[in-house]
């Protein structure tokens, strides 16, 4: 079993930024993919990103590429997506998620383990 705790959320105007922070606890975190969902209110869930468990691999969701980035330091169990230029459509309830899979999956079934979500609002 692995727990996810995500932190960091919050209300931020358009253009500006925030990272989110997503503390992993359990079985060993260095094997685990791991990545990022959003979910908009009446949308469904949504990829993100997801990394490989070296960090060598990250795949972005089209909209976040160059202005999100996601990064693991597996010596703190913690991965991290900086966001910034944030614009209001970018406003969601964001869950950290793993997997031990070596692939990385962009659909929501491909993750085993989901934190509980931290809410973005961007204001425009």
């Amino acid at each position: 079993q692995v727990q996810l705790v995500e932190s960091g959320g919050g209300l931020v105007q358009a253009g500006g930024s925030l990272r989110l922070s997503c503390a992993a606890s359990g079985r060993p975190f260095s094997r685990y993919t791991m990545g990022w969902f959003r979910q908009a209110p009446g949308k469904e869930r949504e990829f993100v990103v997801g990394m490989s468990w070296s960090g060598g691999t990250r795949y972005y969701e089209d909209s976040v590429k160059g202005r999100f980035t996601m990064t693991r330091d597996n010596a703190k169990n913690t991965v991290y997506l900086q966001m910034n230029s944030l614009k209001p459509e970018d406003t969601a309830v964001y869950y950290c998620v793993a997997d031990d899979k070596l692939r990385i999956g962009v659909t929501s079934g491909a993750y085993d383990y989901w934190g509980q979500g931290t809410q973005v609002t961007v204001s425009s």
